[in-house]
């Protein structure tokens, strides 16, 4: 979970993918990633479609790219915990974001990434897999 949240932090813009109400994909770029507690943690406003996609339908995956060639596929359960403590933890490793969420305004959301299959892919190696 760790080089998992490493690679991310490098490589900040991810392309997050979740399935609508239709049962339609939908893929969008995001930028957060924290530990908390141990796990994994996204961060996003309830009042976007992908909050509720996300409590509708929880298995996300996202897709991150290097430089190199190489890439992350991360497929995961999107658990809401709506804890204050872990709002603060997300939001407190992006201070950028402070002007548009406070973890107490009633619109910042935190989803736990649980059930994780990560695999780190290249053109030049065999893709790695950890689990989380």
């Amino acid at each position: 979970m760790d080089e998992v949240l490493a690679y991310l932090k490098q490589h900040p813009t991810y392309f997050l993918a979740t399935v609508d109400a239709q049962g339609n994909p939908q893929v969008r770029p995001f930028g957060t990633i924290a530990k908390f507690e141990g796990k994994l943690y996204i961060q996003t406003g309830k009042v976007k479609a992908v909050s509720d996609q996300m409590i509708a339908h929880p298995r996300i995956a996202l897709c991150a790219m290097d430089d190199e060639g190489g890439w992350l596929r991360l497929a995961a359960d999107a658990v809401l915990d709506d804890r204050l403590e872990a709002r603060e933890a997300v939001l407190s490793e992006y201070p950028e974001l402070q002007s548009m969420y406070a973890a107490d305004d009633g619109n910042c959301e935190v989803f736990a990434l649980e059930n994780a299959t990560a695999t780190f892919c290249s053109f030049t190696a065999e893709p790695r897999t950890v689990t989380f």
